[in-house]
């Protein structure tokens, strides 16, 4: 493999590491920082429909000896590994492990006068299947658009980020349209300025589900989209317990009065 392909491969893989992470495979570990806790991030999450685990730890040891540990470590391994960045604000150590059909790597960053380490594990062979994204609004005029996905006993949960072509009132009409199609129902909506910068919360339920929606604008022809998803079968599990609780009370109600008619009959 080429240093230019390795480089590419690495970028592609660790691109949106600071953003999630997702096991790959229970039996494979993360890379260790020998002397360091490391604290795992998320449990069950998929980056653009591949399998990852994240964890992250602090040292007070130099960027430059952190990355050369990992280097020299994977190097002497015998697998195929790079090194880029400045080594001095920030730093990616990246190897593959060939046979295993697995990626290790850590991100370096520094923070606080010590050195942020986030290591990374990352499955090249197995992708997990393709899902509806449950509530998630696909606009038209979507410029770019990344989903994260988390799984936990007994709920779940989804993340899509979204940069759409149109103002920000033209895109909150499409997402409110989007929301009422599927069958979720608005309970609150909230607008705040952010230096200067108008944007909206959107919170839309539907029996034991929510989607909360943040819009703010980017420029006059462009808008960004996050939303998060959440369901599960326990209100604590909820960012917004009452809002689900008046769309549980809704729908039941509905169910309720069209059960009246059939029992009154003859």
């Amino acid at each position: 493999m080429s240093s230019t392909a390795s480089r590419a491969l690495a970028r592609a893989g660790l691109l949106g590491v600071l953003l999630a992470a997702l096991a790959a495979g229970a039996e494979q570990e993360l890379p260790v920082y020998p002397g360091t806790v490391h604290t795992r991030i998320g449990n069950d999450l998929i980056i653009a429909g591949e399998y990852y685990r994240l964890a992250y730890f602090t040292t007070d040891d130099s960027m430059e000896k952190v990355a050369d540990y990992f280097a020299r470590h994977w190097r002497g391994l015998g697998y195929p590994t790079v090194v880029e960045g400045d080594l001095r604000n920030e730093a990616v150590v990246s190897a593959l492990y060939t046979r295993e059909g697995l990626q290790r790597g850590v991100v370096l960053r520094r923070h606080l006068g010590k050195t942020a380490g986030f290591t990374v594990l990352r499955d090249l062979w197995v992708r997990a299947p393709k899902k509806p994204g449950a509530g998630l609004v696909k606009l038209e005029g979507t410029l770019f658009s990344q989903d994260i996905t988390t799984r936990d006993d007994p709920g779940g949960s989804q993340h899509r980020s979204s940069l759409v072509q149109g103002g920000l009132d033209h895109v909150r009409q499409q997402v409110s349209e989007s929301m009422t199609r599927q069958g979720f129902s608005l309970v609150r909506e909230v607008g705040t300025k952010l230096e200067g910068e108008l944007r909206f919360t959107l919170e839309h339920a539907r029996k034991g589900e929510q989607v909360v929606t943040t819009l703010s604008r980017m420029d006059e022809q462009s808008t960004a989209v996050l939303q998060m998803w959440v369901g599960s079968d326990r209100p604590d599990a909820l960012p917004n317990g009452e809002a689900v609780r008046q769309s549980r009370a809704a729908w039941e109600r509905e169910q309720r009065e069209k059960k009246a008619p059939q029992e009154g009959a003859p």
